[in-house]
């Protein structure tokens, strides 16, 4: 489904080259939920972006579902984003002059899709994240728990293969936060759909199948919850 081979990520700074990604390896299966943990600055959010075809590496390859993302121009990324891809972030990023329907409805209109398929589906999926009857609040009348419901919503629009979740629960507060890992937890169990969730929360982190750790750019953990770790950094270099 996804993979990371030997990718680094490097900004050039007046101090200096900044590597946000060193020769990161990473494989997540069709159909996992992994999290990606480390401290502000570890370079998750980076790996984020570049599974996204957010952004593109300075060495390595990327691909997704057999598309190498180094090899696509601009347009072919939107485009891969737009149909592959549902991105969740911690402010929620929901825009305040459209209504939820809209908001949720965002891709399929830039698809040309028609009204009353906008309309089907824009139903289904407030039903699927608890919101019935909210498709003409707008996003200030709505809480921060709602709200992250809504952007779920639009980031199952298309029906994507693959959710990246940044900080999903970050700026809400424990019990809409749980509620919210929840629902990621049935999008991946229930509908199959890959999740890769980067979170500083521990506690957050339990619900994936396998936490990544990510440190000064470096993977330096990979493996299961309960301990038996897949090969480190420390490993490759004894």
């Amino acid at each position: 489904m996804i993979s990371v081979s030997d990718v680094s990520k490097v900004y050039a700074l007046e101090s200096g080259d900044f590597f946000a990604l060193k020769n990161t390896t990473i494989q997540v299966g069709k159909g996992e939920f992994v999290a990606i943990m480390g401290p502000s600055g570890s370079g998750k959010s980076t790996l984020l972006q570049l599974i996204g075809g957010l952004d593109l590496p300075t060495s390595g390859t990327i691909e997704v579902d057999g598309i190498e993302l180094n090899k696509l121009n601009e347009k072919q990324r939107t485009l891969f984003r737009r149909t592959k891809v549902g991105f969740i972030f911690q402010n929620y990023q929901l825009l305040p002059m459209m209504t939820v329907g809209e908001n949720i409805a965002l891709a399929l209109s830039a698809n040309h899709a028609k009204k009353e398929e906008i309309n089907s589906v824009v139903q289904k999926l407030l039903s699927d994240v608890n919101l019935q009857g909210k498709e003409s609040a707008f996003p200030s009348q709505l809480s921060g728990g709602q709200q992250q419901r809504v952007a779920i919503a639009r980031a199952l629009a298309m029906k994507p293969s693959l959710i990246l979740a940044d900080e999903p629960t970050g700026n809400l507060d424990q019990k809409n936060g749980e509620d919210i890992l929840k629902l990621l937890s049935v999008l991946n169990k229930e509908e199959k759909i890959t999740v890769v969730m980067v979170t500083h929360d521990h506690q957050a982190a339990q619900v994936a199948d396998r936490i990544i750790v990510v440190r000064d750019g470096v993977v330096v953990t990979d493996g299961n919850k309960g301990g038996n770790r897949h090969e480190t950094v420390a490993n490759r270099m004894a």
